[in-house]
């Protein structure tokens, strides 16, 4: 049975343990659930792929060859400032838990810790494995968390990724690419600056036409818009009364399925070299998007064992972008939920819903059942 005072508990024990990525110190966290996990009697497993960094696994053993992979992630983005509450107090306050990783992603790990503990302590006979593994690293790629994982793990039939809000079922994902553009120049003095070639004012172009631009994508059905960009960084130039002979910026690009990312790419180089005779184009990461039908057995399963909690979960899809789409190169179907509360995710004062983790957890052990019976 899921225990409200032991699952809150375990909740705050891991947002008062600060895990923030950059700079990536998720070792103490990631030990408090491998403790969690030896407690509950799990088959326990560590994976280091850089150095104080462990991705920690954790079976429970069933029946049969079938199993069910349940994957969040114990890395958090930094607190920042502002917090009215404690950022790593973990305080509750009006049934919610407020710190950093309340709803991203601590307290979906603790719904899980709290389902699987259930499942052992009620003795559920289940037709195969149930494999939790929680991660590092997702904030920043998932390089050092489940990307290598994926290799070590042992085959699962399924994978649910635990990092999701208000029960959500996300079954379709945006794809992104980071690039960074580096622009070029000729330095000349300001006041004759028509001897020089100044980077900023052709990056500030090339940004204005990527932002116009009209790439051509079919239109999904699960996710409301089509191929968006941010500037999320820039930099150029070295003195006001110089001509800068360079700048660069760094651009987030999410494309919906069905697009070509080669394609995506070409048209960017294009757009750029329209304004720039000398550049360089960086890709800093590279995800593929992701869907998987309405009515897959997993969605299914997932879906009407919420109802049977009197939980009416969206079935949609994502701007964002979740470890679901590492799966797809293994062959694994992948959905993913989560039980973080509406619009926390990296906010100020983040929390989560206590109520919201109780449901959650019951819902990860009912949907164990069902998959695996």
């Amino acid at each position: 049975m899921i225990n409200e005072r032991r699952l809150t508990r375990l909740a705050q024990n891991l947002i008062r343990l600060p895990s923030e990525n950059p700079p990536g110190n998720e070792f103490e966290s990631a030990m408090l659930v491998k403790r969690e996990m030896e407690d509950i009697g799990l088959d326990v497993r560590v994976y280091e792929f850089a150095k104080r960094r462990p991705n920690v696994v954790g079976i429970l053993r069933g029946a049969g060859k079938k199993s069910l992979l349940l994957t969040p992630h114990i890395d958090v983005v930094p607190a920042g400032k502002g917090w009215r509450h404690e950022p790593f107090g973990a305080e509750i306050k009006n049934g919610r838990i407020y710190g950093r990783g309340s709803s991203d992603c601590k307290g979906n790990v603790a719904a899980c810790l709290e389902a699987v503990r259930s499942l052992k302590e009620d003795k559920a006979k289940l037709s195969g494995d149930v494999v939790i593994a929680v991660t590092v690293d997702e904030e920043a790629g998932s390089k050092c968390g489940l990307i290598p994982l994926l290799k070590k793990l042992p085959r699962c039939d399924a994978a649910l990724v635990v990092d999701a809000e208000n029960f959500d079922i996300v079954i379709a994902q945006k794809g992104l690419i980071h690039f960074k553009v580096r622009v070029f120049g000729k330095k000349a003095h300001g006041a004759y600056c028509w001897m020089g070639v100044n980077a900023i004012e052709a990056a500030s172009k090339i940004i204005s036409d990527m932002k116009k631009h009209a790439f051509a994508c079919k239109r999904n059905r699960l996710i409301e818009k089509g191929v968006t960009i941010n500037i999320g960084t820039i930099k150029g130039g070295d003195k006001v009364n110089i001509v800068a002979d360079n700048c660069e910026f760094e651009a987030d690009l999410r494309y919906p399925p069905g697009m070509n990312q080669k394609l995506i790419l070409n048209e960017i180089k294009k757009i750029v070299e329209r304004r720039a005779k000398k550049y360089k184009i960086e890709i800093e990461d590279a995800q593929r998007p992701y869907e998987i039908s309405k009515g897959h057995e997993l969605v299914k399963t997932l879906a009407m064992c919420a109802r049977k909690l009197n939980i009416r979960p969206s079935i949609k899809g994502s701007c964002g972008a979740t470890v679901m789409t590492f799966f797809r190169d293994k062959n694994i179907p992948a959905v993913t939920t989560g039980f973080g509360a509406y619009n926390q995710a990296h906010a100020t004062d983040e929390y989560v819903k206590i109520n919201d983790l109780v449901k959650g957890a019951k819902l990860l052990e009912e949907f164990a059942k069902e998959y695996l019976r």
